[in-house]
């Protein structure tokens, strides 16, 4: 019988779902960023900005497309000599034109001052072929946590940002607010979110992460964006049956939320957007959940237990309701959690020769006076607002703030959509939703506002540090560069 040759279109067909199956299948383990840290209480690099071979933005260091984490101490100094190797005919579009191809960096979470040449995002831009030098001090008594950094030039943050101009910074020290942290391996996690229009490898990539059908009250459009692990489709995390391990995670995402889930466990959380809990709660240092929110550039710290043997866990995002004119934001997986092959040469943390400065406030007076500040986010087809005005470069502040205070703030979600509310400089304690008191109220830098709700917020301005020109925004980068920020002068 002679035998039935396929096709050449045929053959052509298998070999390219072969191809996707083989994408889809493969695993990579979850990349560690190299570590930089300070000496003798400096930390000096040179970093780039620079075009990768698929044609996005990206950080160079030591000549490869990466992000380096960067490790300080309270008291220390950070020099980063910033080059824009961007070319001066951008080859992406940005959301607002003309697009420059400026770029700058931004130390999101630090207690810091915002004049040049330290966290000031107004002044230094850096165009194409131009350099920025930054000297940033950090106050011998920050608070020790996971901060991060990345560009936010207004109008070109969102796709900066997309393509994965961002990195980690950890502050030392943290294991001395909760001992438990010492010895134990620690893991970066830097979550980003990945573009997938345009991409051959779209439908694969999307079956890879599981990514749900379901946008959970979002507007039904088609879900564009996966997200990546230090850089990684899925990766594997390796933690041996029944050990303990300290992930430090930040959503570096553009405009996507997490809502953090790890099959079968559970997360001891000890810190939020840098800040530990045991520094203003002594007695309850750490919060254990089955889930955690975090809005784009949210950050969580939490120990978490590797499974039993021979029990698969996935770390997955969870489906979350962006509002009725929100973007899809579907339930992914993130990674797989397996098993320890070896010894990993993870960083560890150690004793920790600092003291704790730990706070006991009494804001109850504040917090049951009226707001001092309103901030009101809304938008309408020509773009996004606070309090009714579009963010210029030339702005005047839209508030003032004097320094060595603390104030209540609201602010209101008037769109049908959710905002996540951030500002430089500070945290806050964010302590009422919906005119409701929040049950275990937390210090952050980042809050998310429900869609036709509010929140209501204790700002800390006590830190002589902060002095100078600053902003709040919010953190979904389109509408940031869309118009949806505005000015704060620290008096």
């Amino acid at each position: 019988m002679r035998a039935i040759r396929p096709s050449p279109v045929l053959a052509l067909a298998c070999l390219c779902a072969l191809a996707l199956a083989l994408i889809g299948l493969r695993k990579t383990q979850a990349r560690s960023t190299p570590d930089i840290n300070a000496k003798k209480h400096t930390l000096s690099l040179s970093l780039h900005a620079g075009i990768t071979s698929d044609g996005k933005d990206s950080f160079y260091f030591n000549g490869q497309p990466n992000a380096p984490t960067l490790r300080l101490s309270p008291g220390d100094q950070l020099k980063i000599t910033y080059i824009n190797d961007l070319p001066s005919q951008p080859q992406e579009k940005c959301l607002i034109a003309p697009c420059m191809d400026m770029t700058n960096l931004h130390f999101h979470g630090l207690t810091v001052s915002p004049d040049a040449p330290q966290d000031d995002v107004l002044s230094m831009l850096a165009m194409p072929g131009k350099s920025l030098s930054y000297t940033v001090q950090i106050p011998k008594d920050h608070p020790p946590g996971l901060y991060w950094y990345h560009t936010h030039p207004h109008g070109e943050s969102y796709q900066q940002v997309l393509d994965g101009m961002s990195g980690a910074l950890v502050i030392e020290g943290i294991e001395s607010y909760y001992p438990a942290l010492a010895g134990l391996p620690e893991r970066i996690l830097v979550v980003r979110g990945r573009s997938t229009k345009n991409d051959p490898q779209s439908a694969a990539l999307k079956q890879r992460v599981e990514l749900s059908s379901d946008v959970c009250g979002a507007e039904h459009e088609t879900p564009h964006e996966i997200m990546t692990v230090n850089g990684s489709v899925r990766p594997q995390i390796e933690i041996a049956p029944g050990a303990r391990q300290f992930w430090r995670l930040v959503n570096a995402s553009a405009d996507r939320y997490l809502d953090l889930q790890l099959d079968g466990g559970t997360f001891e959380i000890v810190a939020m957007d840098g800040m530990p809990i045991a520094l203003h709660d002594r007695n309850h240092p750490t919060r254990i959940v089955d889930h955690v929110l975090l809005p784009p550039a949210g950050r969580v710290e939490a120990i978490v237990a590797g499974p039993a043997a021979g029990a698969p866990r996935r770390l997955i995002s969870r489906c979350v309701d962006t509002g009725p004119d929100g973007d899809p934001n579907p339930a992914m997986v993130l990674a797989d959690v397996v098993p320890q092959s070896a010894a990993d040469a993870l960083h560890k943390t150690s004793e920790s020769s600092l003291k704790p400065d730990l706070k006991t406030l009494n804001l109850a007076a504040e917090e049951e006076a009226p707001p001092r500040f309103v901030v009101t986010f809304t938008e309408d087809k020509n773009g996004f607002y606070i309090n009714g005005e579009k963010f210029t470069p030339d702005a005047a502040p839209m508030v003032r703030a004097k320094v060595g205070t603390f104030q209540h703030w609201r602010i209101v979600n008037a769109s049908a959509e959710l905002h996540p509310m951030h500002i430089h400089q500070v945290h806050f304690l964010a302590y009422a939703e919906n005119d409701k008191p929040i049950a275990d109220p937390l210090w952050l830098d980042t809050v998310n506002v429900p869609y036709g709700g509010s929140v209501d917020v204790i700002m800390d301005f006590t830190d002589p540090v902060i002095k100078g020109m600053s902003v709040f925004h919010c953190h979904l980068l389109n509408h940031e560069d869309k118009g949806m920020m505005a000015k704060i002068l620290f008096e």
